[in-house]
């Protein structure tokens, strides 16, 4: 049993429906509750439950930003934020406060959206002195919501309980302080359960540096998600694996050897080292075609960008079919008048067949009729003839 508490707002779940109704009649005797069944809003998060699993989304939440923003009619864009970042006016911003409001909206829209959270920490990390270009970065997201506003995560039925992690960072991609910023992604089966994209506290002197330091910061969030799910029972029997798509830092979390090259980050290694060595993470390397955490690093472009999308479970509404769920059963009744009605209506090809004979039937009618009316006039031209030579006998012609 599971219990989530917010303030007045309380989420419950469990495997036993008996304990769960005691503790509820418990907490009835102390508190003035109300039960109000499945969950479907939940601080500020929607909750629809389908057949294939749940799916969450937060878009009542956007259509607010949008409105309060006056961007309720703007028109949309396919990704959050342009390749080119660096080409941004130095122009203060005049309202910095209003600014703020929204780059804070957005922040918690990210709990069903991880694909504007790099967008969101990118812009995130101007809010101290924004600048008009930090300004249309903002308008640009906002527009990018506006276009995708029924998208949500999507929550898979999966039997397969295993948790895995992907990590990645951009070496050097702030041009303003050189820092490099670290994404990294958790999978339990088929579900993203975590994400985050943050810039590093340091500059890093090489890519293995950053790479290794991503690895850290992954590898935190996977002991803390494995203590979590122990205390759910659900129980890692295997080492958790931990991608990564730079070698080098791959092969410094199991080979020892290397640690000379490492002194100026030995925090980080010997945390990744311990974790590796104790048999609960196991780093493997993975191409950077399958890194789902690059788009936690950096801005892509819309083919890979709606790729890496997909493959997170961001998607729109489950489509429900209407087949099977009809309720009204037809009587025979019902369905011989239903067949009652329906009959004389023919279709619309034996309508055209019937018509086409009926034509051709009403031309030979008519063919035979002026043939008949032909040939009574010329009988009768025949008999006025013979009566004209029978009555002038003298006639030589006749």
């Amino acid at each position: 049993m599971a219990l989530l508490l917010y303030v007045d707002d309380m989420l419950l779940t469990g495997s036993d429906s008996a304990l769960l109704q005691d503790l509820l009649d418990c907490l009835n005797k102390r508190f003035s509750m109300k039960d109000l069944g499945k969950p479907q809003y939940f601080l500020g998060v929607e909750i629809e439950s389908y057949e294939g699993g749940l799916f969450l989304h937060q878009q009542a939440y956007a259509k607010d930003i949008l409105h309060k923003a006056s961007m309720s009619d703007c028109s949309p864009m396919p990704t959050p934020l342009p390749l080119q970042l660096d080409e941004l006016n130095s122009e203060p911003f005049e309202e910095p406060t209003y600014f703020r409001s929204l780059a804070g909206k957005l922040q918690y829209l990210t709990i069903t959206r991880p694909d504007i959270q790099f967008a969101v920490n990118f812009i995130c990390q101007r809010m101290h002195l924004p600048t008009v270009s930090d300004f249309k970065l903002l308008k640009r997201i906002l527009r990018y919501i506006k276009g995708t506003i029924n998208l949500g995560l999507h929550i898979k039925k999966d039997r397969e309980l295993v948790l895995h992690a992907y990590c990645d960072s951009d070496y050097a991609g702030c041009k303003e302080t050189r820092r490099s910023t670290s994404g990294f992604c958790t999978m339990l089966g088929s579900n993203l359960i975590s994400w985050s994209a943050k810039r590093q506290q340091t500059v890093s002197k090489s890519s293995t540096e950053a790479e290794y330091r991503a690895l850290t910061a992954s590898a935190q969030e996977i002991t803390w998600l494995s203590f979590l799910l122990r205390d759910l029972g659900i129980e890692q029997r295997q080492a958790t694996v931990l991608k990564c798509d730079n070698l080098s830092a791959v092969y410094l979390s199991t080979n020892p050897a290397l640690y000379n090259r490492s002194k100026h980050f030995d925090t980080d290694y010997h945390y990744v080292r311990e974790q590796v060595a104790l048999g609960l993470i196991e780093t493997q390397h993975v191409s950077a075609a399958y890194q789902l955490a690059d788009i936690f690093t950096k801005s892509l472009p819309k083919k890979e960008f709606f790729d890496l999308r997909g493959k997170l479970g961001v998607a729109g509404p489950p489509t429900l079919s209407l087949r099977g769920n009809v309720s009204v059963i037809s009587s025979p009744a019902q369905d011989t008048e239903t067949q009652d009605f329906v009959s004389p209506r023919k279709p619309s090809r034996e309508r055209k067949k019937a018509t086409k004979q009926s034509i051709d039937v009403g031309a030979k009618e008519e063919k035979m009729l002026c043939f008949n009316r032909f040939e009574f006039l010329s009988n009768g031209e025949d008999n006025q003839a013979s009566d004209s030579c029978a009555g002038q006998d003298k006639a030589p012609d006749c």
